[in-house]
């Protein structure tokens, strides 16, 4: 296993920020490490990096314990910090080099030159780190965290404060070294989900609520159907929710409805359309997002 967690408990005074987590992730996994703000998941990806200790519980990282192998721990891990912490007055091949430096990269200038053209720096190389738009300071922090080859890659919210393009390229850049190592990625954009993880871990007031791929997240949290619906003419809504008695309506516009109900009700739909002489214009299925799990997850857990 690349990391390991098991009974993790950490509190700031009587604030419990992780009530006795457990999770584990394998080499080569993506992994998504998702939350609400204040959720308990920079504290655990702190823990993890060995820069803030814990209360009780065990981490290992590629088998070596937080506590007793810690030098060892740092070089195994590259981390991505939610605010990169980088020096906007150096330029950014003097930068990296610096960061080589500090973890004794016997040929520096070849791996600084590897990583500059890894993360798509080349054409940025010669400019201050001030002068990058975030996009490519979030390349430049993502260079700095692959300078010591690690085996594990955290990033902490890597995607915060992008505009579209910046986000998918950085998206692109996370899978690709997804490739070649253990990526434990901490994100508010779902999208970032389904495009580069293969498992998801929510957690939820300091407890793991979910461990799970996507798909079987999704799957095993569905607790019925949504039928979005659109008719031509106005619609009797006392009529409607008489034929849908024992489903949820929910009116969405002037004419459109969602039908939540435990089974799949388009063919009832269909046939009150025809009864009442009202076309239909829409009428679909709605599958559930990540993005609606997440919600369901973290507001089924009273604060």
């Amino acid at each position: 296993m690349s990391i390991e967690i098991k009974h993790l408990k950490k509190s700031y005074g009587s604030q419990t920020v992780l009530d006795d987590i457990n999770f584990s992730i394998k080499d080569g996994e993506i992994v998504a490490f998702l939350g609400e703000n204040g959720a308990g998941k920079s504290t655990t990806m702190k823990i993890i990096n060995g820069y803030l200790s814990k209360d009780s519980g065990e981490v290992k990282v590629c088998g070596y314990d937080v506590d007793t192998d810690l030098e060892k721990v740092h070089s195994l891990i590259g981390y991505l910090p939610e605010h990169n912490p980088i020096y906007p007055d150096m330029y950014v091949r003097e930068y990296l080099m610096f960061i080589a430096g500090l973890y004794k990269v016997e040929d520096k200038k070849a791996r600084v030159d590897e990583m500059i053209a890894k993360t798509g720096l080349t054409k940025e190389s010669h400019k201050r780190i001030g002068m990058l738009s975030k996009g490519y300071r979030q390349r430049v922090g993502l260079a700095a965290a692959l300078i010591p080859n690690p085996k594990v890659l955290i990033l902490d919210e890597p995607t915060t404060g992008l505009d579209p393009n910046q986000i998918i390229e950085v998206r692109d850049l996370i899978k690709e070294v997804g490739k070649e190592k253990t990526v434990m990625l901490s994100t508010h954009l779902m999208q970032e989900v389904s495009a580069i993880c293969d498992r998801v871990i929510i957690i939820k007031n300091g407890k793991i609520v979910a461990n799970e791929a996507e798909s079987e997240i999704v799957s095993s949290t569905s607790d019925g159907y949504v039928v979005e619906v659109e008719f031509l003419n106005d619609v009797d809504t006392d009529s409607l929710q008489q034929k849908f008695a024992d489903s949820k309506l929910v009116k969405t516009g002037a004419k459109t409805f969602a039908i939540e109900s435990k089974s799949d009700v388009r063919l009832s739909v269909f046939e009150y359309a025809k009864d009442t002489n009202n076309p239909l214009l829409t009428l679909k299925l709605k599958e559930r997002s990540m993005e609606d799990v997440f919600i369901q997850l973290t507001n089924s857990i009273k604060k």
